[in-house]
């Protein structure tokens, strides 16, 4: 399967699994992230799941899916090694971990750091990666602002920002799936809208 299949099915994924249970989700009081788990045979779907920080603080949507994966049966679950970490938001460092410590050695995104700042107001991946981890080098008396926030590939995984796979396609795959791209943008918009409506009524630590 080549670079604009792949890119094709985790959006279908994200379209037809993660986000309708994310909608149910984020009716509840939950934040919109949500990720799903799927074989790199042939990318088959172990499973989807949301957010749902109204049960758990911890539950995250990468969180709450890594949880799930390990409630399978273990004759029946994939190794970890074996899949796809599909995530809709890029994890936070409390996924980040999860997803290390879980044994997956890649996930992909499609909303940066950035994007769940400016774009869905939540503004906690970054302050807390920069509040926790950015230590400053011996010389300086604080951390370097322009540092990466983590090492996106590195021994344990390798990361995939999905839209930078999108851009590196030619014109034609770039186009078809840049409007799925929109669409799936303007989704998480509006389900965005519904969290930011009633946040902080759930008693969520960082809502």
């Amino acid at each position: 399967m080549d670079k604009a299949e792949l890119i094709s099915r985790l959006l279908d994924v994200i379209e037809n699994d993660i986000a309708p249970r994310t909608r149910t989700g984020v009716a509840k009081g939950n934040k919109l992230f949500g990720a799903a788990i799927l074989r790199k045979s042939d990318l088959s779907l172990v499973l989807a799941e949301t957010n749902n920080e109204i049960e758990n603080p911890l539950w995250h949507g990468e969180m709450h899916a890594i949880k799930r994966f390990y409630e399978l049966p273990a004759e029946t679950r994939p190794a970890p090694q074996d899949c796809i970490f599909l995530c809709t938001h890029e994890p936070c460092s409390l996924c980040l971990s999860g997803i290390t410590w879980s044994g997956f050695d890649n996930f992909y995104y499609l909303f940066s750091h950035e994007q769940s700042r400016d774009s869905f107001a939540i503004p906690y991946d970054i302050q807390i990666l920069k509040a926790v981890y950015a230590v400053p080098d011996p010389d300086r008396v604080e951390a370097d602002p322009d540092r990466p926030l983590y090492n996106r590939t590195n021994r344990y995984f390798s990361s995939y920002d999905i839209a930078a796979l999108v851009a590196e396609l030619d014109r034609g795959q770039r186009e078809r799936l840049l409007e799925r791209f929109d669409n799936l943008s303007a989704l998480y918009a509006d389900l965005s809208a519904v969290y930011q409506a009633d946040k902080g009524k759930k008693g969520i630590p960082l809502s």
